[in-house]
């Protein structure tokens, strides 16, 4: 009994260091830090287990192998952890070797607790230990994948009247019998945003941490997308593919009781009267797990309900003053009477109060003055969804539209709902639509004028002044439901021939009835979108689109065939086609696009490029391509027809977070009109062709947070016009080209983050006249600073130090 009592006190000391060492170097290792801090949140659940062991002493003798194996294993943990407050950002080969170390310790802790968990009764707790694995294997790569986000999405804006609705809605949620509660409200209430302030709420992040799950549902729900969305966003994989709902619900619970014991808040935002019944999916008998739903839609079938009513007056003014930005004394400002006639009117609605008093900011006497004739009965505008789109059109007269504000708009609804939509993509189009610049500052311009109008929310990473004008891949729009719903409604005024931008979402295989009805089917628009779900499986009919400049193609499922269509859309410039399904889809009907004149740029997010180079045709006029997410691989090599055939006018390529990118195909190089090439989050791409010199016409050229990459070719020294290099996020490049001195017209050369960089800089570097900007970190800024005695137009700028893992998509 004395060896047995001993056992349990040494399993209990060996428990308490691990856990300590796990809270020590979280709260010194910055850079560690949430996965830490997430890792001492499990153990910290694991000690009434270590207690359970104590004085199940008497049970260890006959396990007495297998408890000292997980003694030895938690020692090699709390070692493990401890050295990786050691690790140095550049050091990313002892990252990978200690990330192999945990796999190995994770299977032999999975393995002890299998055998050993009907002994001790804590199943959930102890199976919390296999997450230490997926937690620091992260510690493997700086930037990872962007990932649909299950994270409480954050608030940007004024929120007003929510004090009291919050205080009513947490008691409700807390009460022991509720699992499932509905908060309720027709549309542009607020009922999102109350949920967002509800998880800021310190009790409520105090009993969920970081187990608050938040998933957008949308018109047309796919419960499969969800589900492995929630796993990818745990970092937890399924024990088997996830092929259908089916599937997806049965391994749910298996996800929840992983990331318990902790409570659990599932918020399933924006559920509509067609998905009533999905919330009843996610329902499980699991200790402390709760669902909170948002609707427009008041499902009787829910015992617990919560009816968000609509803003007071006193509130109602206060949110119209600041959306229309009357505190700052800058803009006109009418009588206090004309003010509540407005205010009255938008029927204390958030939505309507944010959108027209976004439309009044910094707006003339005049302009005032003519809403205010519209409204001068100060009624209710609004008592239906109908009268809500009514109610947010008066918003939209658009002054001046010179730079086509109005239409940049309407083409927001072109994108399906509930997504974020990339600048990238918006830049795009607008440039070929509207002829706005290629480098996107009139496309900016018009998404903050509609963020100030709050009819759209322009998200921006931080940017350094390298990029200040030049580089959007992280930046993204979106957009409420019901602004969507307006877009769509304005864009619908005419009739479907006669509509310049045509916009479809097609469910299942329901056709429009008007589509239907026609044996060939005129479209005149310029724009045509096409959302397509899961299930969709009809021949496209016969359209003829002659008109057609941009096409935006939205699907789910994993293999997607062009339109046959396509092939005569002579006027298309720039095809658009986004997979919104979680796997990776495989296009067919490639060589459609060999026929079209004018086709100018792609954008494929999410698919498999070997089947577009199996049948790779020569695309005479295309000048721009991007792939973001795509599965590369070795696709290249297996093209039929050489690159610079295929692609003899493309001046401009972007690839981004294509993780299976090991090596940049040898072929592009001989793309000679090539003026920008810009790779970037491409974790594996370890080498560029030695020929990259060849690229005698390269501007730009970016291989941002490239982990792997580490060498810049020498040949780079005959790309005499390339005028901005971006390097910035590459740890593994130890030093600079030898002959960097012979790029005569570099201007920007961004190298934050460049770790390894340590060794003192060519002596060509003095040779860069040209050079007027160096963006680095303050370690790398000393090495330049004997450089600027020759570099008279030189600035050399400290970045901020931002660290973050990206482990939260953008």
């Amino acid at each position: 009994m004395a060896a047995e009592a001993a056992l349990g006190a040494v399993f209990g000391e060996v428990f308490a260091v691990f856990h300590e060492s796990v809270k020590e170097v979280g709260s010194k290792a910055l850079m560690f830090k949430p996965i830490l801090k997430s890792l001492e949140s499990q153990l910290g659940s694991l000690t009434p287990l270590v207690e359970d062991i104590g004085r199940l002493s008497e049970q260890l003798e006959p396990r007495k192998v297998e408890t000292e194996t997980l003694i030895e294993h938690m020692k090699k943990g709390e070692k493990l952890v401890r050295k990786c407050s050691k690790i140095r950002w550049w050091n990313y080969c002892l990252k990978v070797r200690y990330s192999t170390k945990l796999q190995e310790l994770d299977k032999e802790i999975l393995k002890f607790c299998q055998v050993n968990l009907q002994v001790y009764g804590r199943r959930n707790s102890l199976m919390a230990l296999s997450s230490m694995n997926r937690m620091l294997q992260k510690v493997d790569s700086v930037v990872e994948t962007p990932r649909v986000s299950c994270a409480v999405p954050g608030l940007r804006d004024l929120t007003v009247g929510l004090e009291m609705p919050i205080m009513e809605l947490k008691t409700l949620l807390l009460k022991e019998e509720v699992q499932l509660l509905l908060v309720t409200a027709p549309g542009g209430c607020g009922k999102t945003t109350l949920v967002q302030k509800l998880c800021q709420d310190d009790q409520i992040k105090g009993i969920y941490k970081e187990n608050i799950l938040f998933v957008n549902v949308s018109k047309t729900p796919n419960v499969k997308v969800i589900v492995q969305n929630l796993f990818d966003y745990k970092r937890f994989r399924p024990e088997f593919l996830i092929q259908s709902d089916e599937d997806a619900i049965e391994q749910l619970p298996q996800l929840l009781n992983h990331i318990g014991p902790d409570p659990i808040l599932l918020i399933l935002d924006d559920v509509w009267l067609g998905s009533k019944s999905l919330p009843e999916k996610f329902k499980f008998n699991i200790p402390k797990y709760k669902i909170l739903v948002t609707s427009r839609t008041a499902f009787p079938r829910f015992e617990f309900t919560y009816n968000l009513k609509l803003l007071n007056d006193v509130d109602a003014n206060d949110l119209f003053c600041h959306s229309a930005s009357l505190q700052d004394g800058s803009t006109y400002i009418p009588a206090e009477e004309d003010i509540k006639k407005i205010v009255r009117g938008c029927g204390g609605f958030p939505l309507v109060l944010k959108v027209i008093g976004g439309s009044l900011c910094r707006q003339k006497e005049e302009v005032w003055r003519s809403r205010l004739m519209k409204w001068s009965d100060g009624r209710s505008f609004v008592s239906s969804d109908a009268e809500l789109l009514a109610c947010l059109q008066k918003s939209l007269e658009f002054q001046n539209d010179m730079d086509n504000i109005e239409d940049c708009f309407m083409d927001l609804g072109s994108f399906p709902e509930d997504q974020r939509i990339p600048v990238a993509a918006l830049i795009d189009m607008w440039a070929e639509l509207y002829g706005l610049d290629e480098d996107g500052i009139h496309a900016i311009a018009n998404l903050r004028e509609l963020t100030t109008r709050n009819l759209a929310s322009l998200v921006m990473a931080r940017k350094d002044a390298s990029e200040v004008n030049s580089y959007y891949n992280d930046d993204f729009v979106t957009q409420h439901d019901i602004l969507r719903e307006l877009a769509m409604h304005q864009s619908n005024q005419e009739p479907e021939g006669r509509r310049l931008r045509l916009i479809m979402n097609i469910s299942g295989n329901n056709l429009p009835k008007w589509w239907m009805e026609q044996e060939q089917l005129l479209i005149n628009a310029r724009l045509l979108s096409i959302s397509t779900d899961e299930s969709f499986s009809w021949s496209w009919c016969n359209i003829q689109a002659p008109k057609v400049e941009v096409l935006v193609l939205n699907f789910q499922t994993k293999n997607y065939t062009l339109p046959e269509f396509v092939e005569k859309m002579d006027e298309l410039k720039v095809l658009i086609v986004t997979n919104c399904g979680f796997f990776h889809a495989k296009i067919s009907n490639f060589q459609l696009l060999g026929s079209l004149p004018k086709f100018r740029r792609i954008r494929l997010e999410k698919v498999s490029i070997s089947s577009l180079c199996e049948t790779l045709v020569t695309l005479k006029s295309l000048k721009k391509i991007t792939l973001f997410m795509c599965n590369i691989g070795k696709a290249f090599e297996n093209c039929t027809i050489q690159l610079s055939n295929a692609l003899p006018n493309l001046i401009e390529i972007r690839i981004d977070y294509c993780n299976d990118l090991l090596e940049l195909p040898v072929g592009l190089c001989d793309i000679v009109l090539l003026k920008k090439l810009s790779i970037t989050n491409c974790h594996k791409l370890s080498a560029l062709p030695k020929g990259i010199g060849k690229l005698v016409n390269l501007e730009v050229l970016r291989f941002r947070s490239c982990t792997d990459l580490s060498e810049l070719p020498e040949s780079m020294r005959s790309l005499h016009k390339l005028s901005i290099l971006d390097i910035s996020d590459c740890l593994s490049i130890s030093k600079l080209p030898k002959h960097i001195g012979e790029l005569c017209n570099l201007k920007v050369l961004n190298m934050k983050g460049c770790l390894r960089l340590r060794d003192p800089l060519p002596e060509s570097t003095m040779e860069l006249k040209q050079l007027e900007l160096v963006v680095c970190d303050e370690e790398r800024a000393k090495l330049w600073e004997h450089i600027k005695e020759f570099l008279t137009k030189l600035k050399v700028e400290v970045a901020e130090k931002d660290i973050n893992l990206n482990w939260l998509p953008k």
